[in-house]
Order: C-alpha cells, then structure tokens, then sequence
C-alpha cells in the first residue's frame, strides 16, 4: 500500500495529542514553543517566544538546541503552517523520548484566523 502525505498526517494524528489554540494561548508562558515551518514562514511572523526549527531537520537539530535538553518534563506545543507538518513533527519528538509534547490544531493559520498575537 503507497501511502500519500496525508495519509501519514491522519495516522500520525492517531497517535498524538492535539491542542485547540485556545488552550495553546493559555500555555505560552509555561512551554516551549516551537515552529517547523520553514526559515522564511518563520521570518515572515510567528508565535510569541517561538523557536524555529523546520520539520525537514528537525531530528537533526532538536538535540543540540539547548532549549530543547529538558526530554522528560519540558511542555512543548509546536505547530506549522495547518496542523499537518506539527502532527508529524509531535510524533516523532514523542519517539525521540519528548514525553509532553503536543500540537497545535489548525497551525498558525488557526491562530492568526483568531486574532491572535504574532510576532
């Protein structure tokens, strides 16, 4: 069986937590933040206190970020574009031994659809 993209997206939404943006709000201050969008989706805005690192690295370069050093009890919510590339991105982080990792439904785009706060 070939699987397409979204095919891998639901599967992986199957095995993570998903968050609304509301609840993503009222975390801000009590979690890491991090964005795999791409460097210049990035540059052109973000999330308060976000930290860019793109999904097409992201096992690469998460362990020697030193924000990133705390597996067992660092909150972290990331979030892409949609919601596809961050559900991918939650699955893999829990199979590297991120243990309370979640993603933000409905992306930047959810978030800024609501008004809220980019920098």
């Amino acid at each position: 069986m070939i699987l397409t993209a979204m095919d891998l997206v639901a599967q992986a939404k199957q095995n993570i937590v998903e968050i609304d943006i509301d609840a993503a709000k009222n975390s801000l201050e009590t979690s890491l933040i991090l964005d795999v969008r791409e460097p210049a989706e990035y540059a052109a805005g973000h999330l308060p206190g976000a930290f860019n690192i793109p999904r097409g690295v992201l096992e690469f370069k998460i362990g020697s970020h030193p924000d990133f050093q705390d597996k067992q009890d660092a909150h972290i919510i990331v979030y892409c574009q949609s919601g596809g590339r961050s559900a991918l991105a939650t699955e893999v982080l829990s199979k590297m031994g991120f243990n309370n990792v979640v993603s933000m439904a409905g992306g930047f785009k959810a978030w800024t659809d609501n008004g809220n706060e980019v920098v």
